[in-house]
């Protein structure tokens, strides 16, 4: 009998070791108090917030996901000789593509996510990836550090704006009446609210 998408998610946060998929092997994921570069990277990546009115938040934990450094992709090319020749050329390519971003200090950032408390109850307060790492599994691992850390914080929930929001039903979301979430209500002054962006309000019970 297959398991349910939330019998999945669960089984990955309990677990006592990191899974072994692609993502979790390509990619390190860390803890960083670099928050002001990540909400220039969510800003970036169209994650904007612009309100004269501000919500009490208070910042948990932040984390990030960075391009692999010249002497890690070294040391993985001795080896993997087979995949050298691909595994460059896509680090070449996406290197190009973030050069320009490299005056803000957003170089090599390739994903980052906030938790956050507001109103006793955990949300993420920011989450993104970069459009030409996407599909690689860099999102899930991000949302499975969250969720585990709230529960390990001994929260009951996770709570998000959605911009995507079938990207999260996929990971266990479930979109809820805004009245049963913390105030998100800077959502109404955002410039994109009902223009570009139509988020929805979405909970992943612990």
């Amino acid at each position: 009998m297959n398991k349910s998408i939330e019998e999945k998610i669960e089984s990955k946060i309990h677990s006592n070791t990191e899974p072994k998929d692609e993502a979790s092997e390509r990619y390190h994921l860390v803890e960083t108090d670099e928050y002001d570069r990540l909400v220039k990277f969510f800003v970036t990546n169209e994650l904007e917030f612009d309100g004269d009115e501000e919500v009490d938040t208070d910042i948990v934990r932040c984390y990030k996901i960075e391009q692999e450094s010249e002497s890690d992709a070294d040391a993985n090319a001795k080896s993997n000789a087979n995949a050298d020749a691909k595994s460059n050329a896509n680090a070449d390519a996406k290197s190009n593509a973030n050069a320009g971003s490299s005056d803000d200090g957003q170089q090599g950032l390739i994903g980052a996510a906030v938790l956050a408390k507001r109103e006793g109850r955990y949300i993420c307060d920011g989450i993104a990836v970069n459009p030409d790492y996407r599909g690689e599994g860099i999102g899930e691992l991000l949302i499975r550090r969250l969720l585990g850390d709230v529960k390990e914080l001994g929260g009951d929930g996770l709570y998000l704006v959605a911009r995507a929001p079938g990207f999260f039903r996929t990971q266990g979301f479930q979109t809820i009446d805004p009245e049963d979430a913390p105030n998100f209500f800077e959502c109404k002054y955002c410039p994109q609210y009902q223009k570009t962006c139509w988020p929805e309000i979405m909970k992943y019970s612990l």
